[in-house]
């Protein structure tokens, strides 16, 4: 069957162009993603806008529209990306409305406005008038033009905030901020780390099993061979007096901007941007008028060795179909979407997407590797260390991987586009189980 390229388990726009997930909440009975959205154009040209679906689970979904618009003095050129907290009934959005100045500006020391602006609503749709609450004058003056993202939480009674930046130096950095009212902000402190980038994005600030983490994109890193292989990254930081023990979120090719919320059961639930900005290869459903998913939410836990688990959402397990096993040199024909794993340790192996691409472990390294120019979009190879291999779990969607390493402690994302959705797997010194996937109900 020929593969019409839309996918069944990853949110993605019918039309124009998707970018960071924004305002991850659960509010009124119902989950809220937001995202940075340009309906007119799958390139992400015209209005920078929020969208926003709501669910009453993590696998029903239906897209509500355009929720923000650019349209005040304060975002005329942009609603950027921010985060939704729930209060007295109401649910507050934070975002940056991006203002660009007409003029000679290089629009980083100068020309450029990022104001933090609020919007509430009590039922998730319908907006109250925006406040600004803070202003480039609000920063402090080592900061360059490049403050955004806030993110917002409730800590011992009051609230805090955590926002990017980019200092006069080229330094990523987060500030921190204080309020009692979600109103009135007032500037705490500045954490970075030395040679870390230039602009650090999308901070967020996550507690699991009483350790704290702070995430962000930094951008301007050295690359690698196994770390740091994007144009731009996302990890976290252990989050102390200092900032130590820095982790990629993703050591696929498109991963970026992710965001936490808290789900009312107590999990930790983690979505991310299935893409990167300013990337050397393509994604060709922009040709078909809509670029760009949202990773399948995923729960975060901690690991014995201080570290972060990312699993798939439990709720995947509503989605199996009966399992057909694949073995050891014996090709296997499947549809897609589908999870595939397999859970028995071993120092070599590979599983090979004939035609397409070839993932394999040895020595060390477990690399995802594209073997058709024109199903990887210009996509080519990724790698990431493993100190020993004790499992794998895939889901494969229709344009889309996302790959679990040892239980979650590593992850690989990719965007794939093969012509059909019957895909060929034959694997080599491993064997497991793929089950067939019902899609989500997307409306």
């Amino acid at each position: 069957m020929k593969n019409d390229m839309r996918q069944l388990l990853h949110l993605e726009p019918k039309s124009g162009w998707l970018n960071d997930p924004n305002g991850l909440s659960f509010f009124n009975g119902k989950y809220h993603v937001y995202f940075q959205y340009s309906p007119e154009s799958a390139y992400g040209d015209g209005d920078k806008c929020w969208g926003h679906w709501q669910g009453s689970d993590l696998i029903h979904w239906e897209f509500m529209g355009t929720a923000i618009r650019p349209d005040c003095p304060d975002d005329r050129n942009g609603v950027y990306s921010g985060c939704g907290i729930v209060k007295d009934g109401l649910l507050n959005l934070f975002y940056t409305g991006n203002v660009k100045e007409d003029g000679d500006h290089d629009y980083v020391t100068s020309g450029r406005g990022a104001n933090v602006i609020r919007v509430t609503t009590a039922d998730g749709l319908d907006m109250s008038e925006k406040q600004t609450l803070l202003t480039n004058a609000d920063y402090p003056d080592f900061c360059s033009c490049h403050v955004r993202d806030p993110k917002v939480w409730e800590e011992n009674g009051s609230y805090r905030m955590v926002l990017g930046a980019r200092t006069l130096d080229d330094k990523g950095c987060v500030l921190f901020y204080r309020s009692d009212d979600l109103a009135k902000w007032s500037y705490e402190r500045m954490m970075s780390a030395p040679d870390f980038g230039y602009m650090w994005e999308c901070p967020d600030v996550i507690e699991l099993g009483g350790k704290r983490f702070l995430s962000i994109s930094p951008q301007g890193l050295e690359h690698g061979e196994t770390q740091f292989q994007n144009v731009y990254s996302s990890g976290c930081f252990t989050l102390e007096e200092t900032l130590c023990g820095f982790e990629e979120w993703d050591y696929g090719f498109d991963f970026y901007a992710p965001q936490s919320f808290t789900a009312p059961d107590g999990r930790v639930i983690f979505i991310g941007w299935m893409g990167i900005g300013d990337i050397p290869y393509s994604n060709l459903t922009a040709e078909l008028g809509w670029q760009h998913c949202l990773t399948f939410p995923r729960e975060l836990s901690l690991r014995s060795d201080g570290g972060i688990y990312q699993r798939p959402i439990r709720e995947l397990n509503a989605l199996k179909q009966r399992p057909v096993s694949f073995t050891d040199g014996k090709p296997l024909e499947t549809q897609l979407p589908f999870y595939l794993a397999s859970f028995a340790e071993c120092g070599r192996f590979s599983i090979e997407f004939e035609g397409i691409l070839l993932m394999s472990f040895d020595n060390g390294i477990f690399t995802l590797e594209f073997t058709d120019k024109q199903a990887g979009g210009g996509r080519t190879v990724r790698r990431v260390k493993l100190d020993n291999f004790t499992g794998l779990e895939i889901i494969a969607d229709k344009t889309s991987l996302e790959i679990f390493l040892n239980g979650g402690e590593k992850v690989m994302s990719t965007r794939f586009y093969p012509l059909e959705t019957a895909v060929t797997l034959t694997a080599h010194g491993i064997s497991g189980s793929v089950y067939p996937l019902r899609g989500m109900e997307v409306r």
